[in-house]
This record gives structure tokens, C-alpha cells and sequence, in this order.
């Protein structure tokens, strides 16, 4: 079974290819996989996607022709496709290889199915302590670890996320870690009372007044989101872009130099640190589940996950 995005929209499909390995790649068993607001991107035509969505997952390796001491791991995988033989491959940045296919998203399809292709180099081993529930959410958590990797936050620093949904929670969680003078704004009193409870400091975003952080993260994907997080970083401070925008937005960049504001994109992130956060239960994913819907309901699962407030989505993959 497979949900596969076409010109009418998403259709289940039960005659789909079942995908052969090529040489270096997986067949990976889909247990449980997640929809995320690039998935309802892909819905409203984001890069004119065609094919099977879906890049959050956790499954179990049934086929690996050159690494059979795969088969049977429970695994998550990195999802861009690398390569690994040309020259930004070489220099150590696959993750921008401008030969790579990415799973659910570019030229790959993806694990709103009950199979799916990805290297063998892509896959990591979920420890046994992780449940499903928490593994699906690694590549996101992974994502927001990414903000570590390219900026320094230091216990000192005053740090403002902007956005409370699934991607921010996440982010502040990661956040907190550092020992940061914290704060999330967001519009959603449920979304903000779960970080709250959680001993983040938050505030709705009409409430939040004037800013000034040494480091903003904008979760938004949103102009308005941009703009307060343009305003609110100081002066030689790090402004970084977590989420993707929807069409084009203006800016005033005589400003970001006036101010030597560095601005920071951030993408996906290091998988090995994020399971060792689930594993420690240093972060907190669960309360991040609104709801799980079998793979033939996956338009039921779209439209809730479009819902306003609503937070992570699964969807069930049937053995």
C-alpha cells in the first residue's frame, strides 16, 4: 500500500512497485511515519511534487544486497541521497550534494508506504529504549540539533524561539539544553502551556512587546515570523531560518548590515546526537502526538494535520 501524490491529489495505491535495492541501498519495512508541514507543502504544489511523501520514519531493513548485516535492524534514515563522488561530496557537505535525490521531497519517494529505498550509509539503529512513538521523530529532532552545529549559544545568551508548533517545540526543547536565557513566543495557548510545563519560559506573541536576543530562531516559515525575528536580534546578533517559506519575502538588508546581523539558513541535522536525547529522555516527544491514522485513511490524516493546532500527525503503516 501506497499513498501517492498525483495531479488530483493523494491516492492510495495498492499496485505500486515493490522497489529493488540497487547496489549500496536498503529496503526498509515502514513501521510508523509522520507528516510534517513540508508534506502539506508537497500537497499545496510546493516544487511540483509527484510520487510517494513522507520523510519522518522508522522501519525495518528486509532487504540489504551489500550489507546483509542490516536486515532486521529497526532504523531511521538521513534523507538526502548523496553521491558521494563529486566535488561538495568530497568536501564534506553530501547534505548539499547537487546530484542528491531526497526521500519524499526530490526525485526519491518516500515513507508514506510500505516501502522505501535509502542508502545503507543513510541508515542508523534505534536503540532498543526507543519506542516508535519517539523514533519517527529523530530527523526533525535532528534538524533542530542542527542549530548547535552552526552556532555557538552560550549559557549566557539570551535566545527567543519563534513558532510553538512541532518544529519549535523541538527546537526549544534542544534549546533548553544549552542552559540559554530562553524564551518561545508563539499564538497557540495549548502549544505554548506544553513547553511551559516543561519549565520554558513563553509568552503569545502579542503579549512579547520588544526583544532583544543575542540569537533568534524563526519556526514560523512565515513573513511575519521573519519580520519580528529581524526585529527583535540585536545588533551583531545571529538570526536563524529554521523554516522554509512559501513564495518570496521582502527584507531590509541595508538593515542586517547596519546592524552586522548574521543570518543563519538551517536544515537538517546529525541523527546520532538525537537518538541519544531520546534514549536519555532529555527531550520529550510524546505530548507532541495529536493523533495516529492507519496508511488508507492518509487523507484524514492530511486534513487533521492541516488543522489549526494541531502538532504531529502519524500515520500507521500495516504489516
Amino acid at each position: 500500500m501506497w499513498a501517492v501524490y498525483l495531479n488530483r491529489g493523494l491516492e492510495i495505491r495498492q499496485d505500486y512497485p515493490i522497489p529493488s535495492p540497487p547496489p549500496g541501498e536498503a529496503r526498509v519495512r515502514v513501521k510508523l511515519a509522520g507528516i510534517c508541514n513540508t508534506d502539506l507543502e508537497l500537497m499545496r504544489g510546493y516544487l511540483d511534487f509527484r510520487g510517494v511523501p513522507g520523510h519522518e520514519f522508522v522501519g525495518v531493513v528486509e532487504e540489504a544486497p551489500d550489507h546483509p548485516e542490516w536486515v532486521g535492524k529497526r532504523v531511521v534514515g538521513e534523507i538526502n541521497a548523496a553521491c558521494r563522488v563529486c566535488p561538495t561530496c568530497r568536501a564534506g557537505r553530501p547534505t548539499h550534494c547537487p546530484n542528491r535525490t531526497t526521500l519524499g521531497i526530490s526525485g526519491r519517494d518516500g515513507a508514506f508506504a510500505e516501502y522505501l529505498l535509502l542508502p545503507v550509509v543513510n541508515l542508523h539503529e534505534v536503540p532498543p529504549e526507543i519506542p516508535d512513538e519517539a523514533a519517527v521523530f529523530v530527523e526533525p529532532l535532528a534538524a533542530a540539533l542542527e542549530i548547535l552545529e552552526q552556532t555557538h549559544i552560550r549559557p549566557t545568551d539570551r535566545a527567543v524561539v519563534l513558532g510553538d508548533g512541532k518544529l519549535g517545540s523541538l527546537v526549544a526543547q534542544v534549546m533548553q539544553l544549552t542552559g540559554c536565557d530562553l524564551l518561545v513566543v508563539g499564538r497557540n495557548p495549548n502549544k505554548l502551556a506544553l513547553l511551559a510545563g516543561r519549565g520554558i519560559p513563553v509568552a503569545h506573541v502579542e503579549d512579547a512587546g520588544d526583544l532583544s536576543a543575542d540569537v533568534v530562531v524563526e519556526c514560523t516559515g512565515s513573513p511575519e515570523g521573519f519580520h519580528l525575528a529581524r526585529r527583535w536580534v540585536r545588533p551583531r546578533g545571529a538570526l536563524v531560518l529554521k523554516s522554509t517559506y512559501h513564495g518570496t519575502v521582502e527584507a531590509n538588508l541595508t538593515m542586517v548590515a547596519v546592524d552586522e546581523v548574521t543570518v543563519i539558513g538551517s536544515r537538517c541535522g546529525p541523527f546520532e546526537p538525537a537518538l541519544r536525547l531520546l534514549r536519555q529522555g532529555l527531550v520529550d516527544v510524546q505530548p507532541l502526538i495529536h493523533a495516529r491514522y492507519p496508511l488508507q485513511e492518509a487523507d484524514r490524516a492530511f486534513e487533521h494535520a492541516a488543522r489549526k493546532g494541531a502538532l504531529k500527525v502519524l500515520l500507521e503503516i500495516p504489516l
